[in-house]
């Protein structure tokens, strides 16, 4: 994997192939940011990374100037392997080793963007809880984003707060507001 864009861009991180990931490509990734750069100026935001893997998302954050990240995965190599590669390229990213739904029940600060990257084998009913949680405990601030990438093969349409989905290959983003 590599970063597309920021004070970093250009360069490679290679994760250990033990971790259990499936890092967002490339072509998605800038696609992603490209959208968001239209709405947000990087430098003041707050953003929440979960199911954080190998911190492939806070990384580009990080190089586009964001300051407050915060990652949440449940696996201790993943944190470690962001916390190597954070500080190797002096990032301010704040890991966390927790449950995303535990953390997101006990949470109570609020963020500009929450970017959520669960296995793709989820089922319907644990993508739900992402959204749900959000916004039952208010974890957006007021023009906030939750973003939830997601194969083609699952619809989250129905559930609430939905906003809309941009598909790049296999990968769909849905957006909720």
């Amino acid at each position: 994997m590599r970063i597309i864009s920021g004070q970093y861009k250009g360069r490679r991180i290679t994760a250990p192939k033990k971790l259990p990931i499936r890092p967002t490509t490339d072509m998605a990734k800038e696609a992603l940011f490209n959208i968001l750069n239209n709405h947000y100026y990087f430098d003041d935001i707050s953003v929440l990374d979960l199911f954080s893997g190998t911190g492939n998302i806070s990384y580009e954050f990080a190089s586009r100037g964001t300051t407050a990240i915060t990652a949440v995965d449940d696996n201790f190599g993943c944190i470690k392997f962001i916390n190597e590669t954070a500080k190797a390229f002096e990032m301010p990213i704040n890991t966390i080793k927790s449950d995303v739904f535990k953390f997101l029940v006990n949470s109570k600060q609020q963020h500009t963007i929450i970017f959520a990257d669960p296995p793709y084998e989820f089922e319907l009913e644990a993508f739900s809880k992402i959204p749900e949680l959000v916004f039952e405990n208010n974890l957006l601030e007021e023009d906030g984003l939750l973003i939830v990438e997601h194969s083609k093969h699952t619809d989250l349409s129905q559930l609430n707060h939905y906003s809309h989905s941009k598909s790049y290959g296999g990968n769909v983003f849905s957006f909720f507001s």
